[in-house]
């Protein structure tokens, strides 16, 4: 065979392979559909499906992230139900359905909560004393598995970098909560920015982390507070329940107070203080037991579901 024929042959089979393939998918395809479990899977399918949530700016709550909708997959449902030959609900497959609008697509505005339909909560810790109450509170959100966002305020970092170490090393997330602790109300959109970005600096050189929440000290917050995070690449983070515990509240009294107002998307603010190191272990018992997963600012705000 001459060297022209066998190349002439190799194409007429690889030609000969590209319209094969595409046909017996389509075969496939078009003998599946006609499976009456296929079928009884694609016509049940609607009566499971969630609409997805849009992220949005409430009047109230300002932004609200968005929230994954659901809807099954058919052709993997059907693939899971196939051996046994028979519909069963319990191995339906889902995938998750994004939203049309993301938090990152609304204008710059405070959150004070995660989705309303998010079986989840947040806590939320302010550093900037308290030095003594970390280990023991490091300790009880270990024995329960639960990561928190630490915000941390910029001199006390710079002054404990041992401890910020040890916070970060224990998987918490790390928030910005600005330098020394000022009225941001009351500050120039310079003094801002110097406040945050000496912050960001002192967090990136500790613990080679990039803050992306910004926690406004004292929930002292203008637009202009709002707008200078965003010009950071970073979202302002208020609270849905504030333990109040700087006035050191008896803790099983801060502890019923905090846990009868948790509900889906809270985020929980708290410091470094003898009461919530004396109630941290009975308010996540509690709020565990309120059917809620306690996770970060960061996993509060993904539009990922919670089953």
């Amino acid at each position: 065979m001459t060297k022209k024929a066998w190349l002439l042959l190799v194409f007429i089979f690889i030609v000969a392979l590209s319209f094969a393939t595409p046909n017996k998918a389509a075969f496939l395809n078009s003998k599946m559909e006609k499976d009456e479990l296929y079928k009884e899977i694609q016509s049940k399918s609607e009566q499971h499906e969630v609409k997805p949530i849009d992220a949005k700016i409430d009047r109230v709550w300002k932004a609200i992230p968005g929230y994954n909708g659901l809807r099954v997959d058919v052709e993997a449902s059907y693939k899971k139900m196939k051996k046994a030959g028979e519909y069963d609900e319990s191995m339906l497959v889902f995938e998750e359905i994004p939203p049309a609008v993301h938090l990152d697509d609304l204008e710059p505005q405070p959150i004070f909560r995660g989705n309303p339909e998010k079986p989840m909560v947040s806590l939320l810790i302010n550093v900037a004393w308290g030095n003594e109450f970390i280990p023991p509170i490091l300790k009880i959100l270990d024995e329960h598995e639960v990561k928190a966002t630490f915000f941390f305020d910029g001199s006390w970092t710079k002054a404990n970098p041992d401890l910020a170490i040890m916070i970060y090393k224990k998987g918490h997330e790390i928030g910005n909560h600005a330098y020394s602790h000022p009225d941001l109300q009351k500050r120039s959109k310079a003094e801002t920015m110097e406040e945050i970005t000496k912050t960001n600096d002192v967090i990136f050189e500790t613990l080679n982390v990039q803050a992306k929440w910004f926690g406004p000290p004292s929930g002292s917050f203008n637009q202009q507070t709002v707008d200078v995070a965003h010009e950071l690449k970073m979202k302002t983070i208020l609270w849905t329940v504030d333990t109040v515990d700087w006035r050191k509240p008896e803790p099983t009294e801060m502890v019923n107070r905090v846990v009868s107002k948790v509900e889906n998307g809270a985020m929980i603010l708290m410091h470094p203080t003898d009461p919530v190191a004396k109630g941290l272990d009975r308010m996540i018992r509690e709020i565990n037991s309120k059917g809620l997963r306690i996770g970060t600012v960061n996993d509060l705000m993904s539009e990922k579901r919670i089953e």
